[in-house]
């Protein structure tokens, strides 16, 4: 059943303690509205009985003395109830969007926390419904429910008191419509419920495609999908609306029924106590209190009800809200796991043999570019001097985790199978194989974007398992195929928020890889505006782009997936001249389709269905006549295909 579908409870005693532990920083703001409400409900019993002593006590029997200050006395409490009443409306609007505000925040905070793994599960969709229409839902509760309904109970509690002490016999009379309330009120919360699982139903698929088919409009429209796609909106959109429209009924039905059960009682009230007071049993100023008073008793009722369908509202959405925050973190350091403190790698500079035989400090390397990054940059944890060396001892992996039996190795369940290779400090690898072969695979685990299933994965012989995700994401740099460009400005998706980085680093990382060519043709440079996912840039200037951003960060590890097949060939060979000295002291892995870009590789690693099956250099490898000749021959005979076509 879909998340969206399961109401639950209509209260749950132990979702409602961790929803008010929400409120405990605004506990002085909610004392204070309380105490407006309880005021406010007070007040509104006494208006009635202020009425019952001017009729019986002054226009009854023929005497003014006295009643101006009864008139001003009732002005007071008219005054009084409006400002009681401002204030626990402003005070519990305010504290619900500040409450709603926090918990936007835990959620997001804890949604950039989780594993690509929990989003291989979760639509984007749902999740975003999640931090606004789930949020929404709670707000409504804080800001007009949990306190509120307070002031409501001290009404009626109030009122049917007051009644009775005036006359126990008109009380029941008054009270004789119950039942009556009771039925209506049950008919709607049961038919109101149901319709508002629907809706929730409908907005959350709205939401979904939404966002899968915006994000995906390129493809709609060049295949010419609108109208398809349009059909299905329409009737997603319409099932939605027709939802609502039933709620309203219900609505439309319950509010007139409490106005007409209301009137009955009031009715009641005329005939029974008209007849009293012609009798003198009742005076003439209890009948008329009476009267105000039982318009003042099934306000809160119909109240009441409303208050149920938004507290029923919260506690399904606070079940959504919270199974999302309870969603362990699974990629955390195993020391940080026990609380203790994570693992650092040893401090250590590394240096790589040029060409020319002298070598290259890793301080020299980041310094080849231009003059080196700011002393604060220089000065960053994840850029500290670490030897680099990277294992991969025995590692098996499968990305759906659920369908392996333990002590198994099922080969069909596994992405990667028994890959065991070292990468040396400075060394420079490429790594290749035919498309599913496990190359992309090989960098989500060493960046813990997943962990591995068996084997590990280590730097300078620590378990990367052991380390600190944001400390080891810092080690390197990462530049993929397909980009992400967030919208602001040019020098923002280089510098992405890292203030370390001056505006001089940021020209510097951009002149390396020639993408000062087209920033500076920009109308406003640097400061020229970006938009969502870069749509206003070639596909060429947003691997440009990628570039200089990681140049920028000065990583002691460089990792290259597919970075070059999205440019043309002149710009492909000005990136290779930049990458070669950025390379020189950086430890790089390399992927590539193109096996011209990593034929100066100090080593190759050949992938096959999961399993390392060949490594060498280039040469070596060609000479060998395996897999990655036939890979060699394939692209040469492609490329020999191209020029005779061209």
């Amino acid at each position: 059943m879909h998340e969206e579908e399961v109401l639950g409870k209509a209260y749950d005693a132990r979702l409602m303690r961790r929803l008010l532990g929400y409120l405990k920083p605004y506990r002085l703001q909610v004392v204070l509205a309380l105490a407006a409400i309880i005021g406010f409900s007070g007040l509104q019993l006494v208006q009635p009985y202020l009425m019952k002593v001017v009729i019986d006590d002054y226009i009854a029997v023929g005497s003014l003395d006295g009643l101006g200050w009864i008139a001003l006395l009732f002005l007071v409490i008219l005054l009084g109830s409006f400002f009681l009443e401002f204030a626990q409306t402003y005070t519990m609007q305010l504290t619900g969007q500040r409450v709603m505000s926090d918990m936007r925040g835990e959620i997001y905070l804890h949604l950039q926390r989780l594993d690509l793994r929990f989003y291989d599960r979760n639509p984007v969709g749902r999740l975003m419904t999640r931090v606004t229409t789930d949020v929404d839902a709670l707000n409504d509760l804080f800001a007009s429910g949990v306190v509120t309904v307070f002031g409501d109970i001290f009404t009626l509690a109030g009122i049917m008191i007051v009644l009775l002490i005036m006359d126990w016999r008109l009380a029941l009379v008054a009270f004789s419509v119950l039942p009556l309330i009771v039925l209506v009120t049950q008919w709607f919360r049961r038919n109101v419920r149901e319709w508002y699982r629907t809706v929730r139903i409908w907005i959350a698929r709205i939401n979904a495609f939404l966002q899968e088919n915006i994000t995906g409009m390129s493809t709609v429209q060049l295949f010419r999908r609108e109208r398809v796609n349009f059909e299905r909106f329409d009737q997603i959109d319409r099932a939605h609306r027709d939802a609502n429209i039933a709620s309203i009924f219900y609505y439309a039905v319950f509010y007139p029924a409490i106005e007409l059960v209301g009137a009955l009682a009031s009715a009641l009230i005329i005939w029974f106590g008209g007849g009293w007071v012609m009798g003198g049993a009742l005076t003439l100023g209890s009948l008329v209190a009476f009267l105000q008073y039982s318009q003042r008793f099934f306000r809160p009722i119909s109240d009441l009800s409303e208050k149920f369908n938004v507290l029923q509202a919260a506690m399904a959405s606070s079940e959504r809200i919270f199974t999302l925050l309870d969603t362990p973190v699974l990629i955390t350091s195993a020391e940080t796991a026990h609380g203790n403190p994570a693992t650092s790698l040893p401090a250590v500079p590394s240096t790589r043999s040029t060409s020319s035989g002298s070598t290259v400090s890793g301080v020299e390397a980041s310094t080849a570019l231009g003059d080196g990054p700011s002393t604060a940059l220089r000065a960053g944890p994840s850029t500290a001097l670490r030897a680099g060396r990277i294992e991969f001892d025995h590692v098996w992996f499968s990305y759906d985790e659920a369908r392996l039996k333990p002590g198994t190795t099922n080969h069909h369940d596994h992405v990667l199978r028994d890959v065991s290779f070292v990468v040396e400090p400075g060394e420079r690898v490429g790594i290749v194989g035919s498309t599913g072969s496990g190359k992309t695979t090989l960098i989500n685990l060493l960046l813990r974007f997943y962990d591995v299933n068996r084997g590990r994965i280590t730097i300078d012989d620590v378990d990367i398992r052991e380390l600190n995700p944001k400390d080891l994401r810092g080690l390197f740099s990462l530049v993929l195929q397909d980009v992400h460009l967030f919208s602001g400005t040019i020098a923002g998706n280089i510098r992405l928020g890292d203030d370390r980085i001056s505006d001089d680093d940021v020209r510097r990382a951009a002149r390396a890889v020639h993408a000062d060519h087209f920033i500076e043709r920009l109308p406003q440079g640097y400061d020229s505006p970006v938009a969502e996912r870069g749509a206003t840039l070639s596909v060429g200037q947003k691997q440009l782009l990628s570039f200089a951003r990681a140049l920028a960060f000065r990583p002691r590890m460089l990792v290259l997936d597919e970075a070059t097949s999205s440019v043309d060939t002149e710009t492909e060979q000005l990136i290779r001249d930049a990458l070669h000295v950025l390379m020189a002291g950086r430890t790089t892995i390399a992927i590539a389709h193109r096996l011209s870009t990593i034929q100066d590789m100090d080593k190759i690693l050949v992938l096959h269905k999961g399993e390392l099956r060949e490594s060498g250099t280039h040469q070596q490898l060609l000479a060998a006549r395996g897999i990655y000749y036939r890979l060699y021959q394939l692209q040469y005979k492609e490329q020999e295909a191209l020029i005779a076509g061209s």
